[in-house]
């Protein structure tokens, strides 16, 4: 990840945030380069720091911009979570971190990635956490949006949409770059290439 003012690159893949503004890792940049689309300028730069669409130039000597995009847009608050994250991960996991990372899509060494999982019992808080939450999501996928076609989603609902497409389809739908490059890599490990269901 890229912070303007810093020239290293954070490693981490973060994970905050979700649709829209953020919550993407170069997973997300390397999917898009695959089906030839191109990104929202606040996923990140190329190798001069410049903000950018292409996915390509991301990954080839850019990076990713935090949380927020930019400073101008709140990119400072995202570069703040995902330091935390960093902390976390690496730092107190006795990990990787920062420009310590391997780069993506590189073998050349020892990913080395920290984890850290918290739980926390909502229940040592207040009472009524569940029935809290549940009137929190339902507010959040009622609030009013700029396209009637486009309802607020929370952490789940495009997952469940994503199943049932699934099942009505009978198999995942992946774009055909996806395929092609899932194959040529079957063909140079000497495995079965896909099979598709139409």
């Amino acid at each position: 990840m890229i912070k303007k003012k810093r020239k290293w690159r954070k490693g981490k893949k973060e994970r905050i945030g979700g649709e829209g503004g953020g919550g993407r890792d170069e997973c997300d940049v390397e999917l898009a380069a695959r089906k030839e689309y191109p990104v929202p300028l606040t996923w990140g730069v190329g190798a001069g720091g410049t903000e950018t669409n292409d996915p390509q130039k991301v990954l080839n000597g850019g990076g990713l911009l935090p949380l927020g995009g930019p400073e101008v847009s709140g990119g400072y608050k995202g570069y703040g979570l995902s330091s935390m994250i960093e902390i976390f991960c690496g730092v107190l996991a006795g990990a990787h971190w920062g420009p310590n990372v391997r780069k993506w899509m590189s073998t050349n060494a020892e990913a080395d990635l920290g984890q850290c999982f918290v739980a926390i019992d909502p229940e040592a808080f207040a009472p009524g956490f569940a029935e809290r939450l549940q009137d929190f999501m339902q507010t959040m996928r009622n609030l009013p949006t700029t396209d009637p076609s486009n309802k607020v989603e929370v952490a789940g609902d495009m997952e469940r949409r994503h199943e049932k497409l699934v099942e009505q389809l009978g198999g995942i739908p992946y774009h055909p770059n996806q395929i092609a490059f899932i194959n040529e890599f079957a063909e140079k490990f000497g495995v079965k290439t896909v099979d598709l269901v139409q």
